[in-house]
């Protein structure tokens, strides 16, 4: 009976054993993976100090340590800004991020647009405006430009006058009207033949619309029309008197 009790003690004095032999293995292990990760940091460190070291050889004589102590200072005293411009990166960020589909969707419409405009021959329409323009410049000087802003009104005027649904019927009555004459004329006529046209109550209702339509401009003009015509008749009447006095 002792003997099976010492056997039964033997067993579990044995089984601790075991147990702490495992333990022990365990920390023997530990500590050698650690030496090994303690070595492998000393060469990384070392490896980077000296890379340090090297990297600020080039700099050395223009940095102090005062100065890095107070970057230091500044850098530990500004942590709540960078922190809130840390903030401020992440919330532009994740605009950024949001209205991502957006602009693309909208630069696929822009796209689509300016096919579409191609496609209807606007550029070419343009390209050849600017052709135009180019032309003017050339052709056309300063001087021209300034006097045809000055008298743009008068001819914005006259450009509206001329598309009035009345001026146009009647321009277009006497195109279609022209285009209807067949007349034939003798190479031979005589005054007396034109004389004789002129007794003709056709002729003279035409020359009286004539006479009537000239008299109606020259009061538009406020006695300003066809100073030519005027200085020609002052010039005509001039000449007549001094070879009446001859």
């Amino acid at each position: 009976m002792e003997t099976k009790k010492i056997e039964q003690q033997l067993e579990q004095i044995q089984q601790q054993l075991a147990v702490i032999t495992e333990e022990i293995e365990i920390q023997r292990r530990r500590r050698r993976e650690m030496d090994e990760l303690k070595a492998d940091l000393n060469l990384i460190a070392k490896d980077m100090f000296q890379a340090t070291v090297e990297e600020l050889e080039d700099v050395a004589q223009h940095v102090e340590t005062g100065d890095i102590v107070h970057f230091a200072k500044h850098l530990l005293r500004n942590l709540k800004n960078l922190s809130k411009m840390m903030e401020s990166l992440e919330s532009l960020n994740d605009f950024a991020r949001d209205v991502g589909p957006l602009t693309k969707e909208m630069f696929l419409s822009w796209l689509e647009k300016l096919d579409e405009l191609d496609r209807k021959g606007f550029f070419e329409f343009f390209g050849e405006a600017i052709k135009i323009l180019d032309t003017i410049v050339t052709n056309f000087t300063v001087e021209d430009v300034r006097l045809l802003r000055e008298n743009i009104t008068t001819i914005l005027l006259t450009v509206k006058n001329l598309t009035q649904p009345d001026m146009l019927a009647t321009v277009n009555n006497a195109l279609s009207f022209y285009k209807k004459m067949d007349i034939e004329l003798d190479e031979n006529i005589s005054y007396w033949q034109i004389f004789k046209e002129l007794r003709d109550p056709e002729m003279k209702r035409g020359m009286a619309f004539l006479i009537q339509f000239l008299k109606n401009m020259a009061k538009g003009t406020n006695g300003q029309a066809l100073p030519e015509l005027i200085n020609t008749e002052n010039t005509t009447q001039v000449k007549g008197g001094n070879n009446n006095a001859n």
